[in-house]
Parts: structure tokens; C-alpha cells; sequence
């Protein structure tokens, strides 16, 4: 069938097809139930806006950067249906949906419903690799549940879930299951929002066949381009290549990975990724990002939230690490140790910068993240001469904009001394206007405010800090 498919491609008026195997399609099992779930908070930052802000829910609801040259962080499922999307230009999103509310970043409070998160599929299995704030993998193996048929899956999924909805507030989580890292991350994807799919052991190759080349990891538009050219646009199409003509296609490693990754052929093990004793910020892209100008913006954009949090734990730190997962899932770490340590957001995105710059972003970077570790509670002053330092624009920081840093911003919280607890709803020309309102009271009244009345005061929240901490996307 997979062939008759190709060749029904090529008389359609395709270029000729590429060379195929004439071995049958091979099913890699690598275990013997479908006991891996990739867990995926459902459009994470917006689902939490819409949670603790009533007059939101069911509406358009796009959170990051607000200013001129901000980047989307992520947009409600309400946003979604307007064309707006994670990483996309904040002014983009404003043409595509300006009726959609616009917020500025709460990182503390989704650390918080993170961590409340992660306590609950703690509980499932000791063995628990979170990629951001909002997505994880849980192995059920670890727990020692062994045996377990697609159905047995579907309820401990389904448990999860409920969990995951009682443990922060009724957020909705889309659950995957299955034998490998790749199958269950794609499975997760199928049925969103609050979803939950099962792929059986033994049926990888004929659940990933259908579906279109971009679904393997590190597929971007170029390498799908270039595959389209030779005639293939399905993984059933992908299966029947040879690996000699991938990598004749594609190169050497990303052509043996994709041939491997077309038959399930992953063999990675669920493992816990969390560094010691340092600090960091990390995004996970809805899309791989290739862009250099972008990514050096999110890092620059990264650095300043780590020396902010750094300033606000009175602590430095001399080794610098710019962290990238890969298209393919491939992470790696670049670190570079300074003469001694610093908080200067301007120091940390220099470096992060340099190293940023020594990556290969051409088959596109899925995360991206900054850290700072070598921990101590002193600052070298002098550690470079002004000329050396290169300033950060904070016009360009996509989730930090002006008014964040020096007075109110859309969607920040704040009490008031008669009115109560609130979000800011927007502010401008020495006022701030506030809607009173809070996850467990019904919509609230709208009040505008002198930006200096002293009745009103930010609201401050403190997180238990893990050991790293991540930005999420959605």
C-alpha cells in the first residue's frame, strides 16, 4: 500500500521518487507496552490567565511580551482560532486578533501551578523528565507497572489527568502514551486540548505512516522541501527510503536519524534532567526556531530574567550555559566561566550571546535556554571595562517590556487597600486601570487608579525554588 502510494505520486506529475528499500517497513519495538506518556499542559501560561482572572475564560488571551517588539509566549485555544501562535511577533498577533487580551508574564505563579504539577506525576512514577514548565515525561516502567495493556494506559492516564485538573485549579492536560519518547510526544498532539491517545506496542510504523513528513522531529520546511522534491510528503513515504538515500538528501546525521526515527526507532530512556544549584530560564517552542535575530533576542530576553532573579536571591554566579534541544530531541550545553561572579544581565547575555552563536541552528532549535551557576552571595565589580560590555536594548526584550520594569504592566497583580485583590487591565499616562477580580470570585469591577496612589501596591508572591527553573510554552 505504501508503495502503490508512492507511485501514484510520481504519475501524478512529482519528480521522479527516490530510491527505495526493497526490505519491508521495520517495527522497532523497543518495549513491550505502551508504559512512556508525554504529559502537555494545555496552552499553559493563557490557561492559567484564564484561571485566575474570570473575565477572561472562553476569550482570546495571548501572554508575553506587550511591547512593539514582543514575542508570543502562548495564546488561549480562543487566540489560536484567529492565526495566533507561540513565537510569533507580538505585533503580528495584535493584526490577527486585536480584540485579545494581551498580559505580561507571572512566571512565580506558573512555577507555582508547575511544581503542583509535577508533584502529581511524582506521585505516578519516581522517574519523571519534565522539558519545561508544562510538558513532561512520566515512566510508568519505573513504577513497576509492567504488563499494561492500551486499556490499563488509558485509565492511568485519565487518573493523571483528573489529578493534574483537582492539583491546579482545573487546568486540562493532553496525555500520549506509548512505547518510545517519539511515539508518545506525537500521540500527545492528537487529541488537543484535554485529550488522552494510546498507540499499542507493535502498531508505531502503521500509526506514524499517514501522517506527514513534519511530524519527525527536525522536518522543518526546508527538509520537507527537499524531500517533497523527490516525491516524498508522508512518513509511509519516508519508511520506503533507504538510509544510503537520506543521508544522499538530507547528510549524514540528520538523514541515519531520520531514518530511524521513521520506524519508531527510539530508544531513549526517561530520564531526570534537573542541574544543581543554579539558576535558569528555559522556553520550549511551538515551532523550531532557526531564526538567529529571534534567538538572540529570546536569549537576551533570558538573561535579563535570570540577573533579576539572581539580584532578588542576593546571589552571583561565574559560569554562564546556554542550553538547546535540537529539532531531533539531541540537547546540548555550552558553558563558558567567568573570572569571577556577576548578576549583570548585560554580562550574562554577552556571553550567552557568544555561545549561542557557536550553535547549529540550521535544522531548527526546539528550546532554548539560559543559566547561570557557580553560585555565591558576592559580586565581582570589575569584572569587564564599560567598552566591553554590550547593553541590552530592553525595547527588544520580548517578555519584558518598559513598563514591567518601572511601573505596572497588563495582567500583573495587585491589591488594593479598599477594593481588594486585582489584575492590572492596562496602564499609561501616570494611570493604572485594574479589574478586581480573582480566581474564586466571579468577574469584577474595573477601576482606574493614579499610578502613584498609595492604596495600591503589587503584589508580591514567593515561590519555593527548585534547584533550575523553567519558562514554559504551551
Amino acid at each position: 500500500m505504501v508503495a502503490a502510494a508512492g507511485n501514484r505520486a510520481a504519475s501524478a506529475g512529482n519528480p521522479p521518487a527516490a530510491e527505495v528499500s526493497e526490505a519491508p517497513v521495520r517495527l522497532v519495538v523497543v518495549r513491550a507496552d505502551p508504559s512512556i506518556l508525554h504529559v502537555d499542559l494545555d496552552a499553559f501560561f493563557a490557561a492559567v490567565e484564564q484561571r485566575d482572572k474570570p473575565s477572561l475564560r472562553g476569550k482570546p488571551v495571548v501572554v508575553g511580551g506587550i511591547g512593539l517588539r514582543g514575542v508570543v509566549s502562548t495564546a488561549s485555544y480562543e487566540a489560536r482560532r484567529y492565526g495566533v501562535r507561540s513565537a510569533m511577533s507580538t505585533a503580528e498577533a495584535r493584526s490577527r486578533c486585536p480584540h485579545a487580551a494581551y498580559l505580561g508574564t507571572r512566571f512565580e505563579v506558573y512555577r507555582e501551578t508547575s511544581q503542583a504539577v509535577m508533584a502529581q506525576m511524582r506521585a505516578l512514577s519516581p522517574l519523571v523528565e519534565p522539558l519545561s514548565l508544562d510538558e513532561a515525561f512520566v515512566d510508568l516502567a519505573a513504577a513497576g507497572l509492567h504488563d499494561l495493556t492500551v486499556e490499563d494506559v488509558h485509565a492511568i492516564g485519565m487518573d493523571l489527568k483528573e489529578a493534574i485538573r483537582e492539583a491546579s485549579g482545573g487546568l486540562t492536560a493532553s496525555v500520549g502514551a506509548g512505547t518510545s519518547k517519539l511515539i508518545a510526544k506525537i500521540a500527545s498532539d492528537l487529541d488537543k486540548p484535554d485529550g488522552i491517545v494510546v498507540v499499542p506496542a507493535g502498531t508505531e510504523a502503521e500509526f506514524l505512516a499517514p501522517m506527514q513528513v513534519t511530524v519527525i522531529p527536525g522536518v522543518g520546511p526546508a527538509t520537507a522541501q527537499r524531500l517533497g522534491l523527490i516525491g516524498v510528503r508522508t512518513v509511509a513515504e519516508l519508511q520506503q527510503l533507504s538510509e544510503e538515500e537520506l543521508v544522499r538528501q538530507v547528510g549524514v546525521a540528520h538523514g541515519s536519524s531520520l531514518h530511524r526515527l521513521a520506524v519508531a526507532a527510539d530508544a531513549r530512556a526517561v530520564v531526570s534532567d534537573r542541574e544543581t544549584k543554579s539558576i535558569s530560564v528555559e522556553d520550549t517552542f511551538e515551532t523550531d526556531l532557526i531564526d538567529r535575530s529571534l534567538l538572540a533576542a529570546i536569549s537576551d530576553r533570558m538573561a535579563h530574567r535570570v540577573a533579576e532573579r539572581l539580584q532578588k536571591a542576593q546571589l552571583s554566579g561565574r559560569t554562564v550555559t546556554v542550553k538547546t534541544r535540537m529539532h531531533d530531541f539531541t540537547t546540548h550545553t555550552r558553558s563558558s566561566t567567568l573570572a569571577g561572579p556577576t548578576d549583570d544581565s548585560r554580562v550574562i547575555a554577552r556571553v550567552a550571546r557568544r555561545l549561542l552563536e557557536d550553535s547549529d541552528v540550521s535544522g531548527g532549535i526546539r528550546l532554548l535556554g539560559v543559566g547561570v551557576s557557580s553560585l555565591a552571595d558576592w559580586i565581582q565589580d570589575d569584572l569587564f571595562t564599560e567598552s566591553e560590555d554590550v547593553p541590552i536594548d530592553l525595547a527588544v526584550l520580548p517578555e519584558r517590556p518598559r513598563e514591567r520594569l518601572t511601573g505596572y504592566y497588563p495582567g500583573q497583580d495587585v491589591v488594593h487597600a479598599q477594593h481588594g485583590a486585582g489584575w492590572v487591565w492596562g496602564s499609561g499616562r501616570g494611570r493604572v486601570t485594574v479589574r478586581f477580580e480573582t480566581a474564586t470570585t466571579p468577574a469584577g469591577p474595573v477601576r482606574t487608579f493614579a499610578v502613584d496612589d498609595p492604596e495600591l501596591t503589587r503584589l508580591e508572591r514567593v515561590v519555593a525554588e527548585e534547584d533550575s527553573s523553567s519558562t514554559g510554552t504551551a
